[in-house]
């Protein structure tokens, strides 16, 4: 007895578990699920038809190709030598062979003689039944494969034939008005309407994303009707989600009358109501998504909106100001920008990043732990095995790492993270069933705004220059703010919950974030060319090559603070302009951030040499600086930092750290200098280089070379002389 695709899994003693007509196991092709836990799996078989896909890697096929690979079969056992070519012939072939009860059949769904002849519908035997045979085109136009549909008075069974065959587009299209139904026939009666339709082979959950870009982008008013069952509202939610998150405009949900009753589709309302198909359109249509009344904002100031993540986000002015217009320049074409969270453990980088992106719509945000190159392709993007590319559309996402990526990872994305081209194409090596290596070409598409989120202080010099660096402020003042708020949560989490979503401005943030989005702002245009010089350029600066990119960070600044205002800023379609407000509060942010951004160190390190080395160091040569009678100082030790930061802290820094990452980065980033003792050779003196580096000449911008003017940040002294640290500095 010939086996099913159940019986054959537990044969080769392959464990899975069934939800519905799924048989879900872990791959077997590929190390998809090393990670994976329990049964969780990526493997999906149909247990009806036997067909398989691996929704990580791409894997599809049968129980005869699963056979194959297993070694359980000949090559002489493949479909097509049980079963007759497909081809044009067997197409004309079936079609000849369409009865008059099945033309009857068809004419009764609203199917017209002129349509059935124009789509070549037939009828034949296949797999041992008769099917109503469906021939279905390519993207080049050339018939590839039947999609079958039993005889009606046997069932209403559904198949592909060969089998196998990938999902594709049926039906007619149209550059003005397109519907978008469920169902080839559904299709084929309203084409039989005079109205453009068309649907997906495999179902309500099947339409691809790349269909978009290859057919649909030109339609300029799209209409989704799905059955009304489960299956078709989930199904049409989905495609509106994916319609919506392409940038296309003029999207329809249509939604079948109620007296269609459960399960009824577009042919019962053409046949057994009789509606009008006009109806359709108009009617029961309504605009996707519910467009959001801007009437009820008002213009949203810098400390307004701190105001409204202090919630969750305790002091951190900058910080979370800077997070969330990051994530907020997502919805915008091309002024995304990059931010990194440098910080040891336990310091609240990824919190921030986190809580920030819990106001944004769900499906915009992709959160990633330690990922590697293949396993983030493979996860993020969709497989076409017939062009052996994987496409990962990343528009208008906010893509967070919750810990530093994998090195190649960050490497495959560096001319992505740099918006170099809108498509960026690479290539990845993985194995394949044989166990051999073979090349894919993954398609990067889009900009997304990249969030990184790491307790390593070290980053390569080609991703410093690619991020804006941050650090989560770690006074007393922020900590104890923290624990509070932590006691709040967890005492009662369900009251917690409830008073972080009626917040009125959490949920009129929320709200605006929505209608941003909606808005589809296709660019930004700045009104003051010569302020930004002005203000980037002071005289005397001297420029590093990281300053291009900076400049391009500033700017994105800019530009997502006029998105925050987008109904009070001159618009010109797609386009809005940000006025000189938007500098000014960007650049009072870039103030206090571009300190630390252009010595390439992030704000942690360079507060540990502020409110630590300098101090330590100054005391250690007190009367050598005031006086500046003798020229000979003494350096400091590592161990005199340590017991500084303990004693302005209150807490330990790690020594290992010390000495194998914050020293090393400030020698690098030319803030300080080592030096054996000349007392013992054996130990390594420290020499800050703030006394060489000159002081800010303008007080609008950075000053010469590292650009601070260390008057002002060297602690204060009380009337006895001694240091006072400030626990308010916020880098």
């Amino acid at each position: 007895m010939k086996k099913n695709i159940k019986q054959y899994l537990l044969s080769k003693n392959i464990t899975f578990h069934e939800n519905g007509k799924e048989l879900i196991t872990k791959c077997i092709f590929n190390d998809c699920d090393l990670n994976s836990h329990g049964n969780e799996g990526h493997l999906y078989f149909n247990s009806e038809t036997s067909q398989y896909e691996c929704k990580k890697c791409g894997e599809k096929g049968n129980l005869i190709t699963l056979k194959k690979y297993f070694g359980d079969t000949s090559s002489s056992s493949s479909p097509q030598s049980r079963g007759p070519i497909f081809n044009d012939g067997l197409i004309e072939k079936c079609h000849q062979a369409l009865s008059s009860d099945i033309r009857k059949y068809l004419n009764n769904r609203g199917i017209s003689d002129e349509v059935i002849n124009d789509y070549k519908l037939g009828y034949g035997n296949f797999y041992g039944k008769n099917y109503i045979t469906i021939p279905i085109k390519d993207a080049d136009g050339n018939y590839s494969f039947f999609k079958l549909r039993q005889d009606p008075k046997d069932g209403n069974g559904k198949i592909t034939y060969p089998k196998g065959a990938q999902a594709t587009i049926f039906g007619s299209f149209s550059e003005e008005k397109q519907m978008i139904c469920e169902g080839e026939l559904d299709a084929l009666a309203l084409i039989s309407q005079g109205i453009p339709a068309i649907t997906s082979t495999h179902g309500a959950g099947t339409f691809k994303e790349e269909w978009i870009d290859q057919k649909i982008k030109k339609i300029k008013s799209i209409f989704v009707c799905f059955d009304n069952d489960d299956a078709g509202r989930k199904g049409s939610l989905r495609l509106l989600k994916i319609l919506e998150n392409a940038g296309l405009r003029n999207i329809y949900q249509t939604t079948l009358p109620e007296e269609i009753g459960n399960g009824g589709d577009i042919t019962d309302y053409l046949i057994k109501l009789k509606y009008p198909v006009e109806d359709l359109f108009e009617k029961y249509s309504k605009v996707y998504p519910e467009p959001i009344d801007s009437s009820q904002f008002s213009p949203l100031k810098p400390k307004d909106l701190a105001e409204a993540l202090e919630l969750t986000i305790k002091n951190d002015y900058e910080n979370k100001l800077v997070t969330f217009l990051c994530q907020l320049s997502a919805f915008t074409e091309d002024a995304q920008f990059n931010v990194s969270f440098n910080s040891p453990s336990s310091t609240g980088k990824s919190y921030i990043a986190l809580e920030i992106s819990k106001l944004f719509p769900n499906e915009d945000v992709i959160k990633l732990g330690n990922c590697s190159k293949t396993a983030f392709f493979h996860e993020q993007g969709s497989y076409d095995k017939d062009t052996n590319e994987i496409t990962i559309d990343l528009s208008r996402k906010i893509l967070i790492f919750t810990d530093m990526p994998h090195t190649g990872l960050l490497e495959g994305l560096r001319s992505f993270l740099s918006h170099d081209e809108k498509i960026m194409k690479s290539k990845i090596t993985d194995k394949n069933q044989k166990g051999g290596n073979r090349t894919k070409t993954v398609a990067l598409k889009g900009y997304p705004s990249v969030i990184f989120c790491t307790a390593g202080l070290r980053m390569d010099a080609q991703e410093q220059t690619r991020f804006i660096l941050l650090s989560p402020q770690v006074n007393q003042e922020k900590i104890h703010a923290g624990i509070t708020n932590t006691i709040h949560k967890e005492v009662n989490n369900k009251a917690y919950k409830e008073w972080l979503e009626n917040d009125p401005k959490r949920k009129s943030l929320k709200l605006r974030i929505k209608a941003i989005k909606q808005e589809r702002i296709s660019d930004i245009r700045i009104c003051d060319e010569k302020t930004i010089k002005e203000l980037f350029l002071t005289e005397g600066k001297k420029l590093q090559p990281r300053n291009q990119r900076d400049i391009k960070s500033f700017l994105s600044i800019v530009k997502s603070f006029a998105l925050l205002n987008l109904w009070w800023r001159e618009r010109d379609g797609d386009t809005i302009i940000a006025n000189e407000d938007d500098i000014n509060e960007a650049f009072k942010i870039w103030k206090i951030i571009s300190v630390s951004q252009e010595l390439n160190i992030p704000p942690y390190i360079h507060e540990i040499y502020t409110q630590i080395i300098i101090p330590t160091y100054r005391d250690k040569n007190k009367f050598v600086i005031e006086d500046l009678i003798e020229c000979v100082t003494s350096g400091i030790t590592r161990q005199e930092i340590l017991n500084n930061h303990f004693k302005i802290y209150g807490r330990m820094l790690d020594a290992q750290q010390l000495r194998q990452q914050i020293i090393p980065i400030l020698e690098t980033s030319g803030l300080v200098y080592q030096e054996p003792d000349p007392t013992d050779k054996r130990k390594i003196l420290i020499f800050p280089t703030v006394l060489e580096i000159p002081t800010v000449q303008n007080e609008n911008n950075s000053g010469n070379e590292c650009g601070v003017n260390y008057e002002d940040i060297l602690p204060e002294k009380d009337e006895d002389g001694i240091d006072i640290p400030s626990e308010d500095m916020s880098f």
